[in-house]
């Protein structure tokens, strides 16, 4: 089987990383880090943004033609959020994708959609949302919370401090109106928290690549003692352990979008969570004291990446499914792993 990408999926990626490089250069997404989120501090999300995104397709692309969508797949899907993680890309691109079918004027970018995950994690951007997606129940789709439902549901969210200045988190209690809250494994049907642990391991995987990158521009640049500092081997088997994680994430990420199945999308996730994460500690070590600093963008990769580490699918909760699928006594969906 070929996993190479083809040349328009190849295509498809250069085409959103130029678009992302000019609707969301460094000093846009630095402006927006000033101000703690987005344009709006209230809103939270850059709705201008949000329809270039809807414009380009960034939304729509999994929906048929003849829905107004792209017509394409998971695994295209994958690349461009691999582009939204290395640029930092602010706001529930993931819930919005998956609502794109759901919720009126979320493919074309007009609607900002969230999801409250259930297991008591925190729901992102809840205050700028049109449209929240909370669990439906065993074996039902998920609700789609609109007008004086959202109202309700946000009135009983109580906003918690983030790590991350991009995103506003809030915490919910489960109640108004939805009904599949009380733990993660109910929060949604198995297609679509597949689907968005997926999606959330192609975005740590453009994190993860691109902390890479940082840290060799560093160390290829940065003298000490009369030395570039690349020319140390510490910092060199630094720069080796940060790829030796990424292309395993990256192998993982992209076959999981080939195949859909859930313990490949485990896999996945949990790879590219530990990549996102021990990347962005490696490459803030080689940047030493200026590292720590809030001028330098490493200090956001990392703690986006802590971020992304608790959605749609914990390490734990990878785990689980993993040891799942080597016991065949032990039931694959069962318990807070279930990803069927």
């Amino acid at each position: 089987m070929d996993f190479q990408l083809s040349d328009d999926q190849r295509a498809l990626r250069s085409g959103m990383r130029d678009l992302l490089g000019a609707v969301f250069d460094r000093d846009r997404m630095r402006a927006a880090v000033e101000r703690g989120g987005g344009v709006d501090r209230d809103r939270g999300v850059d709705r201008g943004l949000w329809r270039e995104l809807g414009a380009a397709g960034f939304f729509a692309l999994r929906l048929p033609e003849e829905a107004g969508g792209v017509g394409l797949g998971l695994p295209e899907a994958v690349l461009l959020f691999e582009e939204a993680g290395r640029a930092l890309l602010p706001g529930p691109l993931v819930a919005t994708h998956l609502a794109a079918g759901l919720v009126k004027g979320a493919a074309e970018g007009e609607a900002v959609v969230t999801a409250a995950e259930g297991g008591g994690r925190p729901v992102a951007d809840l205050g700028g949302a049109d449209a929240v997606l909370v669990g439906g129940g065993a074996g039902q789709g998920p609700e789609v919370l609109t007008g004086e439902e959202l109202e309700a549901f946000v009135a009983e969210a109580v906003p918690v401090r983030s790590m991350d200045p991009l995103t506003r988190l809030h915490r919910t209690t489960g109640l108004a109106g939805a009904t599949g809250l009380a733990g993660a494994s109910e929060a949604y049907p198995g297609a679509l928290r597949r689907e968005g642990a997926l999606l959330s391991a192609a975005e740590q995987l453009g994190s993860a690549a691109r902390t890479t990158e940082m840290a060799v521009q560093h160390a290829r640049s940065r003298e000490q003692f009369g030395s570039l500092i690349g020319s140390f081997q510490a910092v060199k088997h630094l720069c080796a352990d940060m790829l030796a994680r990424t292309e395993p994430a990256r192998s993982a990420v992209y076959a999981a979008a080939v195949t859909g199945d859930p313990v490949e999308i485990a896999a996945a996730k949990l790879l590219a969570d530990e990549a996102a994460v021990r990347n962005a500690r490696d490459c803030l070590q080689i940047h030493g004291g200026m590292g720590f600093t809030w001028e330098a963008d490493v200090h956001l990769h990392l703690k986006r990446a802590w971020l992304r580490a608790a959605r749609w699918l914990t390490a734990a909760e990878a785990e689980e499914v993993l040891a799942a699928d080597l016991d065949p006594v032990r039931p694959l969906y069962g318990g807070s792993a279930a990803l069927g």
